[in-house]
C-alpha cells in the first residue's frame, strides 16, 4: 500500500501494513499473557520511530516490564545512543541497553538483563519467559539465532521475513517466544515513515526511493555533512538535498543510457540508501530525544485544526 501526502508543511506519508500483521498482533496479545518480560528490539538509529505503539499498549495492558534492545548500536551515533539510554532509564518498568545482535558477547547479556525485570522467575519450576517483539528488519531473527545458538529463524534483507510465531525452550529455566515483525495500521508522524523507509523497515512498494533519499540527504547535510563529503567526494557546504543526490549521481557515474548524459537520480538514491543501511556512511542516528520533541512541536504547529 502506497500513500503519498504532500502540502507546504508536511512531508510524504508512508503506510505499510501487510495482512499477516493483523493476525500476528492478535496472536501476540494471546501469548503475552504467558510471558514475563517483553524484549523489544529497536533500531538504535531511530529508537522511538522504530518502536511500535501497539507493543506498548499490549504490554501495558498486561503490566509486563520491557527490556529495550537498541540494536545496530555500532551503526548509530554514540552520543545520540547515550542520550536515548538516559531517556529510557527514566521510564518505569523499562531497562534499555545498546547492543549489536551480531556480537555474541552482547547477546549473552540479554537473559540476565531480562531476569532483573522478573526476579521471581528464576528456576525450573518458574522459568523465565521472554517475548521477542519489534518492527520488521530490526534484527529479531538474528537475535533469536544467536540466543539459541543455531538457525531457528529466517534472516533476510527484506522486511517481514518472519510471518509466524514460535516458542523455543532454550533451557529448563528459559523460554523464548519469537514473533513476526509488526508495524502499526497508521504511522501518525510523516517523518517516522521516512525514517523507517530509509532504514528498510517497510516494504519497497510502500515508498519511492528518490523521495526517501532526498529526506535522508537533507538530514545528513544538516547533521553529518562531513560523512557525505568523505564518502562521495563533493563539498556539502551550500548544497541542498536534491543537489546532494545529483552530486552522488555525477560522482558515481549514474547516467541514463541514451538520454544525453542525464543523471539517473533513482540509481543515485539507491546508492545513498544502501550506504546508510549498511553503515558504510558512518555512525548516524536519525533522531535524538531533543530532536524528537522539536519535531513533534513542529508537526503540531503544521497540522491544520480539525473542523468543528
Amino acid at each position: 500500500m502506497l500513500t503519498l501526502c504532500h502540502d507546504d508543511a508536511l512531508p510524504m506519508s508512508i503506510q505499510w501494513f501487510p495482512g499477516h500483521m493483523t493476525s500476528a498482533r492478535k496472536k501476540a496479545a494471546e501469548t503475552l499473557a504467558a510471558a514475563d518480560v517483553v524484549v523489544e528490539v529497536l533500531d538504535a538509529r531511530l529508537p522511538v520511530a522504530s518502536s511500535n505503539p501497539m507493543i506498548h499498549e499490549l504490554r501495558a495492558f498486561r503490566q509486563r516490564p520491557c527490556l529495550k534492545l537498541l540494536n545496530k548500536a555500532d551503526m548509530a551515533d554514540p552520543e545520540a545512543t547515550k542520550a536515548w539510554l538516559a531517556h529510557f532509564a527514566e521510564q518505569p518498568g523499562v531497562k534499555a541497553v545498546a547492543i549489536s545482535c551480531k556480537k555474541a558477547g552482547d547477546v549473552a547479556r540479554i537473559p540476565s538483563l531480562a531476569q532483573q525485570l522478573a526476579p521471581h522467575r528464576n528456576d525450573a519450576v518458574k522459568p523465565l519467559r521472554l517475548m521477542i517483539m519489534g518492527i520488521p528488519n530490526v534484527g529479531k531473527s538474528t537475535l533469536m539465532n544467536a540466543l539459541v545458538k543455531k538457525k531457528v529463524a529466517a534472516v533476510g534483507d527484506q522486511p517481514a521475513v518472519t510471518k509466524s510465531q514460535q516458542r523455543i525452550d532454550i533451557s529448563p529455566r528459559l523460554t523464548i517466544y519469537d514473533t513476526p515483525g509488526m508495524l502499526w495500521p497508521k504511522i501518525e508522524h510523516p517523518l517516522d515513515g521516512l525514517m523507517l523507509a530509509a532504514s528498510h523497515a517497510v516494504g519497497v512498494n510502500a515508498y519511492i526511493d528518490i523521495e526517501v533519499a532526498t529526506f535522508l540527504a537533507g538530514y545528513l547535510l544538516e547533521h553529518y555533512p562531513a560523512l557525505l563529503t568523505a564518502r562521495y567526494g563533493f563539498p556539502a557546504a551550500g548544497c541542498d538535498a536534491v543537489g546532494a543526490i545529483e552530486a552522488i549521481a555525477r560522482k558515481r557515474g549514474c547516467l541514463i543510457r541514451g538520454r544525453g548524459g542525464e543523471l539517473d537520480l533513482e540509481r543515485a538514491s539507491g546508492i545513498l540508501l544502501t550506504d546508510y543501511r549498511s553503515g558504510v556512511l558512518g555512525r548516524i542516528s536519525l533522531e535524538t530525544p531533543a530532536l524528537r520533541v522539536a519535531r513533534a512541536a513542529a508537526l503540531a504547529a503544521a497540522t491544520p485544526p480539525v473542523a468543528e
